[in-house]
């Protein structure tokens, strides 16, 4: 691993011919972490990436997929190749908000003097992860709000604020939906992006079952640290955006709400579309994917390949759409279908 300040200083104020060799340096950075995630993780490249994406611009991730499918595994070898400090909590329906957050406790001093002191929950880390949120009851759900947007808590009328750079890499399972609570809107918006996690190919399954069930496993080892990682997220906001791209997103997401929809079938069959913050988080998105890639500005493309994990939850459907059997995939293919 190469000198934290070095690299630090070369990212700070980069701009002009500096802000492309800083990209440079970065893309040779990510492109050892994700061959280091790589060796763990078989059959995800495109879950790797769009996760990795996630964490430069510095947004949350729900991650959707049946157990089995290494979600849990991706967090603790994330933690681990970009040294941040990861909790796990595992959410279930008597989970309280002081169980996430913290509580007061009253003590006494040897003179007899009370006081109250903060004991701070597993939320003050960098990399939290809430294993089956929507098991948890609503106002344990709500706990997490405040903090994703806000980066501190409060406690009994007390800010606590959260260590930097801090991340919410929430799972859900898409099967089992008895004694679950459905995400409300508002903290559904929170998530930068949904990340659909599928089935390995064959081969990355046969890769898998022998590198795992031996007598030795492949350990990954840091190597980026958070002053770095933090350095990356204050790159991508340097990266230009060019007319193009920034066009394509305003037209993508606009056309996602029936009222200002271009297109004719939307209002018949979307009950409400993405708001601003969708066309923020598709902004910084690209402009993330650019700089994984080792790309100094975003193209179009990208804006495509985005557009589902940064779309999809922030959508609905209405009755109709549901009754003529159309799903939220096939109504942003049709919101891509102009520009690809």
């Amino acid at each position: 691993m190469t000198d934290a300040p070095s690299f630090v200083s070369s990212i700070a104020g980069a701009d002009g011919p500096s802000l492309a060799h800083a990209v440079d340096q970065l893309g040779e950075r990510l492109a050892k972490v994700r061959a280091a995630i790589g060796r763990v993780i078989f059959g995800q490249q495109q879950v790797v990436d769009q996760t990795l994406i996630t964490l430069l611009a510095g947004g949350h991730v729900l991650l959707i997929g049946v157990p089995g499918l290494a979600k849990t595994r991706l967090v603790e070898t994330l933690g681990t190749v970009l040294g941040l400090d990861d909790r796990r909590i595992q959410c279930t329906p008597d989970l309280m908000p002081a169980d996430i957050l913290g509580s007061e406790v009253l003590e006494e001093d040897e003179s007899g003097r009370r006081s109250f002191r903060f004991i701070p929950g597993p939320i003050f880390c960098q990399l939290l992860m809430a294993d089956e949120i929507n098991r948890a009851s609503p106002r344990t759900q709500s706990a997490l709000l405040q903090a994703m947007q806000e980066h501190r808590v409060s406690v009994a009328g007390h800010y606590h604020q959260l260590p930097g750079p801090f991340h919410v890499l929430a799972t859900q399972n898409p099967l089992e939906q008895e004694g679950t609570y459905p995400l409300p809107e508002a903290q559904l918006d929170r998530f930068l992006m949904q990340v659909n996690v599928g089935y390995p190919d064959r081969d990355a399954e046969r890769r898998m079952l022998i590198a795992t069930t031996g007598i030795e496993q492949e350990k990954v080892e840091p190597i980026l640290t958070p002053a770095e990682l933090q350095a990356a997220q204050e790159l991508v906001r340097r990266v230009p955006v060019g007319d193009s791209v920034v066009e394509a997103i305003l037209t993508l997401v606009r056309n996602g709400r029936p009222d200002t929809s271009e297109l004719p079938e939307i209002p018949r069959l979307v009950a409400w579309g993405p708001g601003p913050r969708a066309s923020q988080a598709l902004m910084l998105a690209c402009r993330a994917k650019a700089l994984l890639e080792g790309r100094l500005a975003p193209s179009v493309d990208d804006v495509l390949f985005l557009a589902k994990p940064v779309l999809q939850h922030r959508m609905a459907l209405n009755f109709a759409a549901r009754a003529d059997g159309v799903s939220m995939d096939d109504i942003i293919d049709r919101l891509c279908a102009p520009f690809a």
